[in-house]
Protein backbone atom coordinates (compact mmCIF):
# COMPACT_ATOMS: atom_id res chain seq x y z
CA UNK A 1 0.00 0.00 0.00
CA UNK A 2 1.32 3.66 -0.90
CA UNK A 3 1.05 5.14 2.35
CA UNK A 4 0.27 8.78 0.45
CA UNK A 5 -1.98 9.96 -2.23
CA UNK A 6 -1.43 13.31 -3.72
CA UNK A 7 -5.01 14.73 -4.15
CA UNK A 8 -4.87 17.80 -6.64
CA UNK A 9 -8.99 19.39 -6.20
CA UNK A 10 -10.10 21.80 -8.64
CA UNK A 11 -12.22 24.21 -7.88
CA UNK A 12 -13.38 26.93 -10.52
CA UNK A 13 -16.40 29.11 -11.74
CA UNK A 14 -17.92 27.48 -14.86
CA UNK A 15 -19.26 28.75 -17.95
CA UNK A 16 -23.03 28.12 -17.21
CA UNK A 17 -24.15 24.72 -18.91
CA UNK A 18 -21.35 24.94 -21.63
CA UNK A 19 -19.87 21.47 -21.88
CA UNK A 20 -17.28 22.13 -24.34
CA UNK A 21 -15.92 25.39 -22.29
CA UNK A 22 -15.81 24.08 -19.56
CA UNK A 23 -13.67 20.84 -20.50
CA UNK A 24 -11.31 23.15 -22.10
CA UNK A 25 -10.97 25.01 -19.41
CA UNK A 26 -10.14 22.21 -17.25
CA UNK A 27 -8.07 20.67 -19.29
CA UNK A 28 -5.56 24.03 -19.60
CA UNK A 29 -5.92 23.02 -15.39
CA UNK A 30 -5.21 19.55 -15.13
CA UNK A 31 -2.14 20.27 -17.80
CA UNK A 32 -1.16 23.04 -14.94
CA UNK A 33 -0.74 20.70 -12.11
CA UNK A 34 2.56 21.30 -10.84
CA UNK A 35 4.32 18.02 -10.06
CA UNK A 36 3.03 14.76 -9.79
CA UNK A 37 -0.41 13.74 -8.38
CA UNK A 38 -2.54 10.37 -8.00
CA UNK A 39 -6.19 11.78 -7.95
CA UNK A 40 -7.80 14.79 -9.55
CA UNK A 41 -11.20 16.07 -8.28
CA UNK A 42 -13.60 18.01 -10.21
CA UNK A 43 -16.51 19.90 -8.98
CA UNK A 44 -20.20 18.41 -8.84
CA UNK A 45 -21.53 18.78 -12.67
CA UNK A 46 -18.50 20.34 -13.67
CA UNK A 47 -19.38 20.07 -17.10
CA UNK A 48 -21.99 22.35 -16.80
CA UNK A 49 -22.43 23.76 -13.41
CA UNK A 50 -25.43 22.34 -11.00
CA UNK A 51 -28.43 22.39 -13.09
CA UNK A 52 -32.13 20.91 -13.38
CA UNK A 53 -31.89 21.66 -16.85
CA UNK A 54 -31.51 17.97 -17.78
CA UNK A 55 -33.28 17.27 -20.62
CA UNK A 56 -30.92 20.03 -22.60
CA UNK A 57 -27.75 18.72 -20.90
CA UNK A 58 -27.73 15.48 -20.53
CA UNK A 59 -24.93 13.41 -22.07
CA UNK A 60 -25.49 9.30 -23.05
CA UNK A 61 -23.46 6.83 -19.69
CA UNK A 62 -20.49 6.91 -22.65
CA UNK A 63 -20.59 10.44 -23.76
CA UNK A 64 -18.18 13.13 -24.98
CA UNK A 65 -17.15 13.92 -21.12
CA UNK A 66 -16.87 10.23 -19.46
CA UNK A 67 -14.68 10.29 -23.19
CA UNK A 68 -13.07 13.73 -22.07
CA UNK A 69 -11.81 12.20 -18.70
CA UNK A 70 -10.49 8.94 -20.13
CA UNK A 71 -8.65 11.07 -21.74
CA UNK A 72 -7.09 13.24 -19.48
CA UNK A 73 -6.58 10.61 -16.80
CA UNK A 74 -4.44 8.76 -19.37
CA UNK A 75 -2.51 12.04 -20.13
CA UNK A 76 -2.22 12.86 -16.38
CA UNK A 77 -1.34 9.36 -15.51
CA UNK A 78 -4.12 9.65 -12.38
CA UNK A 79 -7.44 8.97 -11.80
CA UNK A 80 -10.01 11.87 -12.16
CA UNK A 81 -13.17 12.07 -10.62
CA UNK A 82 -16.70 14.47 -10.63
CA UNK A 83 -20.09 14.19 -11.39
CA UNK A 84 -21.89 14.58 -14.84
CA UNK A 85 -25.71 14.88 -16.36
CA UNK A 86 -26.54 11.89 -17.52
CA UNK A 87 -29.22 10.09 -19.54
CA UNK A 88 -30.20 6.92 -18.75
CA UNK A 89 -33.39 4.56 -19.51
CA UNK A 90 -35.60 7.36 -19.36
CA UNK A 91 -33.53 8.67 -16.82
CA UNK A 92 -31.54 11.69 -15.28
CA UNK A 93 -28.94 10.93 -12.92
CA UNK A 94 -26.35 13.23 -11.26
CA UNK A 95 -23.63 10.66 -12.22
CA UNK A 96 -19.83 10.57 -10.62
CA UNK A 97 -17.43 8.60 -12.35
CA UNK A 98 -14.10 7.81 -11.06
CA UNK A 99 -11.72 6.97 -14.41
CA UNK A 100 -8.50 5.33 -13.31
CA UNK A 101 -5.51 6.59 -15.24
CA UNK A 102 -5.55 3.01 -17.54
CA UNK A 103 -8.91 4.83 -18.54
CA UNK A 104 -11.33 2.03 -17.16
CA UNK A 105 -13.68 3.94 -14.63
CA UNK A 106 -16.30 3.09 -12.19
CA UNK A 107 -19.42 5.19 -11.64
CA UNK A 108 -21.81 6.20 -8.48
CA UNK A 109 -25.23 7.45 -8.88
CA UNK A 110 -25.78 10.39 -6.35
CA UNK A 111 -27.89 9.07 -3.58
CA UNK A 112 -29.21 12.24 -1.50
CA UNK A 113 -30.62 14.34 -4.22
CA UNK A 114 -30.38 18.08 -2.89
CA UNK A 115 -34.30 18.77 -2.48
CA UNK A 116 -34.42 22.62 -1.41
CA UNK A 117 -32.97 22.80 -5.47
CA UNK A 118 -35.68 20.33 -6.55
CA UNK A 119 -32.79 18.10 -7.84
CA UNK A 120 -34.87 15.25 -6.42
CA UNK A 121 -37.81 16.47 -9.02
CA UNK A 122 -35.32 15.88 -11.82
CA UNK A 123 -32.72 13.53 -10.94
CA UNK A 124 -33.16 10.28 -10.33
CA UNK A 125 -31.40 8.93 -6.96
CA UNK A 126 -29.11 5.89 -6.88
CA UNK A 127 -29.05 3.20 -4.77
CA UNK A 128 -25.79 1.91 -4.76
CA UNK A 129 -22.66 2.66 -2.48
CA UNK A 130 -19.50 2.47 -4.39
CA UNK A 131 -15.89 2.00 -2.88
CA UNK A 132 -13.31 2.13 -5.04
CA UNK A 133 -9.60 0.26 -4.57
CA UNK A 134 -6.97 2.62 -6.16
CA UNK A 135 -3.25 2.52 -5.31
CA UNK A 136 -4.15 0.54 -1.87
CA UNK A 137 -6.36 2.85 -0.65
CA UNK A 138 -10.20 2.68 -0.17
CA UNK A 139 -11.91 5.37 -1.05
CA UNK A 140 -15.73 6.29 -0.89
CA UNK A 141 -16.82 8.75 -3.42
CA UNK A 142 -20.07 11.22 -2.60
CA UNK A 143 -21.50 13.48 -4.28
CA UNK A 144 -21.68 16.83 -2.67
CA UNK A 145 -25.01 16.35 -0.46
CA UNK A 146 -24.26 13.30 0.25
CA UNK A 147 -21.82 13.85 2.83
CA UNK A 148 -24.97 14.40 5.02
CA UNK A 149 -25.28 10.81 4.97
CA UNK A 150 -22.08 8.96 5.57
CA UNK A 151 -23.74 5.67 6.42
Amino acid sequence: MNTTLKITIIQSELHWENAKENRAMFSEKIRGIEGKTDLIILPEMFATGFSMNAKKLAEPHDGETLQWMINEAKKANAAITGSVIISENDNFYNRLFFVFPDGTFKKYDKKHTFTLAKENETYKAGKERLIVNYKGWKICPLVCYDLRFPV
